[in-house]
């Protein structure tokens, strides 16, 4: 994969951190945990609440750097509710102090750790077919590039043999999830395909050529040493299919995708990812929502889009561990009816040809790396997206 040109920092081993999140459906919302109950007991609590085998990993958004599974758990709880399930919400490694690909290597830990758990871990293995991936935002990054990651393994692997890896001094198979389920994914770290400028009539997103014009002062976290181009990466690794997903071209062997997205900045970038794989035969699941922001559903849950966003992909995480996701399907909704519109998932969505996608990010690799090296202050210039 990528070039073999690219720069990373090999990461430190690290013990995974992350909780489990349910949905206790008789508890008030300011209602405290009951007293001196063990891990265990709260882990077999969760489970009896559960009404579906459904087992959600999820990463939570922040642009890479920012944000933790605690901030998410009103989103993971009604995930849980709504796809009856449980969550494993990881705290994966943030940047810039941890840059690629320690993240990825938490994603992909938490993955071998459901489905080959410790010996202290309070669940039982879980198998592939039963686990979704699940993220906002950043964590969509996440999501895409830990898919990406396994299905290159898979195509590494000789065929009739399973791939496996060494984890906790056993040789243990990874195989594929049941499927992946994203809302308002982060695919291009660039930042450089159009909608990232001209689609800010309802996002909150900063424009790159925004972004381009601040200045934050130095300290002792950013800029790194040695100076790096970008929060998350080294300018030289920024289209690398691991960093970037919508580098990555073949996703052919993919478990079904669901996205959630609005009329947002990265809306394009979606819109290409999506169709591309539904042109591969990946089963694409597609809800976009009219006049909506990135991630409106975590930050207007008053806006009748709302509930029917958390429905959506609640039954996408329920319904493709059961098998029931057996096509593609394109869905626009309406801002203020919540009427529904079919869209052709595979030629449809987006009218950017992939030899127009590598240009695109090109050119945001080139103004990240002009960024950089403009100027006396050179770590002013490598600003992050929020």
């Amino acid at each position: 994969m990528g070039t073999g040109e690219e720069q990373w920092t090999k990461p430190e081993s690290q013990s995974l951190e992350a909780e489990w999140n349910g949905y206790r459906a008789g508890a008030k919302d300011d209602e405290l945990e009951p007293a001196g109950m063990s891990e265990q007991e709260k882990y077999d609590a969760m489970m009896k609440e559960t009404t579906s085998k459904t087992t959600v990993l999820y990463f939570h958004g922040g642009a890479m750097y920012l944000l933790d599974p605690v901030t998410y758990r009103p989103t993971t709880s009604r995930l849980a509710k709504e796809s009856g399930g449980r969550v494993f919400n990881v705290r994966y490694r943030l940047s810039p102090q941890n840059p690629f690909p320690a993240a990825l290597l938490d994603c992909f830990t938490a993955y071998l750790s459901l489905l080959h758990p410790p010996p202290d871990a309070p669940h039982a293995p879980v198998p592939a077919n039963e686990i979704v991936f699940a993220g906002d935002s950043a964590g969509g990054t996440c999501c895409t590039a830990l898919l990406q990651l396994l299905l290159q393994i898979h195509r590494s692997t000789p065929d009739g043999q399973t791939p496996t890896v060494r984890f906790h001094g056993k040789d243990v198979d990874i195989p594929l999830p049941a499927g992946v389920a994203m809302t308002s994914p982060w695919v291009d770290i660039t930042r450089g395909l159009p909608s990232i400028e001209s689609a800010t009539r309802y996002d909150y997103l900063p424009t790159p050529s925004a972004t381009d014009k601040r200045e934050f002062v130095p300290d002792d976290i950013w800029p790194t040493n040695p100076k790096r181009a970008d929060l998350y990466c080294e300018a030289s690794a920024l289209m690398h299919p691991l960093v970037s997903p919508l580098a990555a071209q073949d996703w052919s062997q993919s478990p079904p995708l669901f996205f959630s997205v609005g009329e947002e900045m990265l809306r394009d970038e979606d819109a290409v990812l999506a169709q591309r794989a539904a042109a591969q035969g990946v089963k694409v699941v597609w809800r976009e929502f009219e006049a909506m922001p990135h991630c409106f559903a975590m930050l207007l849950e008053n806006n009748p889009g709302a509930p029917v966003h958390q429905q959506e992909i609640g039954s996408f995480c329920r319904d493709v561990v059961e098998g029931k996701i057996t096509e593609s399907n394109g869905v626009l909704i309406e801002a203020k009816t919540l009427k529904r519109r079919d869209v052709d998932v595979r030629s449809g969505l987006t009218e950017i040809k992939d030899e127009e996608v590598e240009g695109y990010m090109k050119k945001g690799k080139e103004r990240i790396e002009r960024k950089f090296r403009r100027g006396e202050n050179p770590e002013t210039e490598a600003k992050p997206m929020l």
